[in-house]
């Protein structure tokens, strides 16, 4: 285990994320050395009630020990998260689709991140050239020959996006080699990225709009090569962000209840999906009460209740817009 010392601005990230968490968040590092960064180099592990932020690779020890922190400060602040309360039935599957639907949520809380731990001296050139040899240590350029049908093409678009939203206008440093050894998923990761950057992002409301900008964007693309989409806006419960308007509407005027396919994870049962009426993301999954499952009236009081009582009377998650 190396004994390394917090830097000035990772000390205080580390503080504000003590000061909102209900224990304590410790930072301790290992002692491998890659020579590239990635986010898999970071763990989280519950001790009772403290949290380990266990920095396995010390390439950048400072870099990624704020960049794990900034996720954590984010959740504690009240930015969206994401849920998997849903299930295909195949465990294999999930994982995947799970994993990268939290690539994606990643990508965009990085649009935040990123930018304040450059202004925190946090992202230098010497991460910055880490992170670069980080892109070629988790992807292969692509084929000659057989490039779209390569199963590695959701991958590369993940790790490509990710790298623009690092070096923002940066990116031109860069942009000749990573066209050439990824001509046609660096173009598309360009072109996610213009959808994901539409508007401004900062608060937990254009984060989550922003995510459901880029599940939609990244299915279309998945599908378009020929791969089959995630369905992340079905499959990926993400918190709502509602005014407090909306709070006092009735649900049936901000969601939409719909018998799913799949099951729901806790309970085995099929699940109820409520989908967010303006843009069709998964909000919430609930399993009604087997005597009620197909009743009429069961969905028309649960349609009739104002949503902020049902939310709260079902523990369900939500961020109030300011």
């Amino acid at each position: 285990m190396a004994d390394i010392k917090l830097a000035p601005a990772v000390q205080t990230l580390l503080d504000q994320v003590n000061e909102l968490f209900p224990g304590t968040v410790m930072v301790q590092f290992g002692d491998k050395h890659a020579g590239y960064v990635r986010d898999d180099q970071v763990e989280q592990h519950v001790l009772k009630d403290r949290l380990l932020i266990w920095v396995d690779d010390i390439t950048a020890p400072q870099y990624s020990a704020a960049h794990e922190l900034s996720h954590l400060l984010m959740l504690l602040q009240g930015f969206p998260q994401i849920e998997f309360n849903l299930t295909f039935g195949d465990d294999e599957l999930d994982e995947q689709l799970m994993a990268m639907s939290t690539q994606l949520f990643n990508i965009v809380n990085h649009v935040v991140i990123f930018p304040a731990l450059a202004g925190h001296g946090l992202i230098d050139d010497k991460v910055s050239d880490e992170f670069y040899n980080g892109i070629f240590a988790t992807i292969d350029p692509e084929p000659e020959t057989g490039a779209e049908d390569d199963a590695q093409n959701a991958l590369r678009l993940l790790v490509l996006l990710d790298a623009l939203v690092f070096y923002g206008e940066g990116i031109s440093k860069h942009e000749k080699e990573l066209s050439t050894n990824f001509p046609k998923t660096y173009a598309a990761a360009k072109k996610l990225y213009d959808v994901m950057m539409a508007k401004k992002i900062n608060t937990p409301f254009e984060v989550r709009r922003a995510l459901v900008r880029l599940y939609k964007a990244f299915d279309a693309q998945l599908t378009d090569w020929g791969l089959p989409a995630l369905n992340s806006t079905a499959f990926t419960t993400v918190t709502s962000v509602l005014s407090e308007r909306q709070l006092r509407l009735e649900m049936r005027q901000m969601f939409e209840i719909f018998h799913s396919d799949l099951k729901d994870k806790e309970s085995g049962e099929r699940a109820y999906v409520a989908l967010n009426r303006s843009d069709r993301q998964n909000a919430f999954v609930m399993t009604p009460p087997k005597e009620d499952a197909d009743s009429s009236s069961f969905f028309k009081e649960v349609y009739d209740t104002p949503v902020k009582d049902f939310l709260e009377a079902h523990n369900i998650s939500y961020i109030v817009r300011d």
